[in-house]
């Protein structure tokens, strides 16, 4: 079969997990298969995901969801991993905000004048998240002393371990998974709190309404399946969730709400 559709997988990917994503996947693309999509044996590591999630031909990948409001209106959400995880809520999740665990910080007004790690600006849970955060606290003002971008949420942890950076916003299905399978890398940092909640990574598609129901349909199947409980258990999925229409506009709420108050910009 001449299978042109192009899928990913590459949102939690850690590499102790990859066998576990392939196996996900594999009983994702076999009951579509079933569904007569055609579907490919193995998932692309795309280096430009924006480019990815653009390709007409997408049959499925995970986005982030601050990307996904400047995508076009074909990148359709499909389904949204509920993770079972501290700070999730069904399909929905927060920002840990990590700080040294010798840092005087109490709460977040503590870290005026500091140095913010974020893993890249486009980012949800790394920028849009803290920027409502630090927003009523900023008024108007630049809060941080300097804002560096450091490509990866464990590179931001990284910096703040380091003492290069004084606090960041981590996805907190990427915590929960390092806490579990990565745990040095979180040595010499503490929680501070949280961030509002959002509606979480979502799984999108270029596909007409068929295939999102076919996907969909897959998704469920996947997402009960005693046989793949194990791996659901090792990658933290509890299922996928269909969220209300208009669910994501709440991560276009609380950018607007910082742009409101004065702060478009984390800084």
């Amino acid at each position: 079969m001449d299978v042109r559709v192009s899928c990913s997988l590459p949102m939690y990917d850690l590499p102790e997990l990859e066998a576990d994503t392939r196996a996900l996947w594999s009983g994702i693309a076999a009951r579509l298969r079933q569904a007569g999509i055609a579907a490919p044996d193995e998932l692309l590591r795309p280096a430009d995901p924006r480019s990815h999630w653009l390709d007409p031909d997408l049959l499925l990948s995970q986005s982030c969801g601050y990307p996904l409001l400047s995508l076009p209106a074909r990148v359709r959400v499909v389904a949204t991993p509920a993770y079972r995880a501290e700070g999730c809520d069904g399909g929905w999740y927060r920002s840990a905000l990590i700080v040294r665990h010798e840092h005087p910080a109490m709460r977040l007004a503590d870290l005026r004048g500091g140095v913010c790690a974020l893993n890249d600006r486009d980012s949800n849970s790394g920028m849009n998240l803290l920027r409502a955060a630090i927003a009523p606290l900023a008024a108007g003002q630049r809060f941080f002393r300097a804002c560096r971008e450091t490509g990866s949420h464990v590179a931001s942890i990284a910096a703040i371990a380091a003492g290069r950076a004084d606090l960041a916003a981590i996805d907190c299905v990427t915590l929960a998974l390092l806490q579990r399978y990565q745990p040095a890398c979180l040595s010499g940092t503490r929680l501070l709190g949280w961030t509002a909640s959002s509606p979480g990574l979502p799984f999108v598609s270029a596909g007409d309404d068929a295939t999102i129901d076919a996907l969909r349909g897959a998704l469920a199947e996947v997402g009960a399946d005693p046989a793949l409980r194990p791996v659901r258990d090792r990658l933290l999925i509890d299922g996928f969730v269909i969220l209300p229409e208009g669910a994501y506009q709440r991560i276009a709420d609380l950018e607007r709400q910082a742009i409101l108050s004065g702060y478009p910009e984390l800084a």
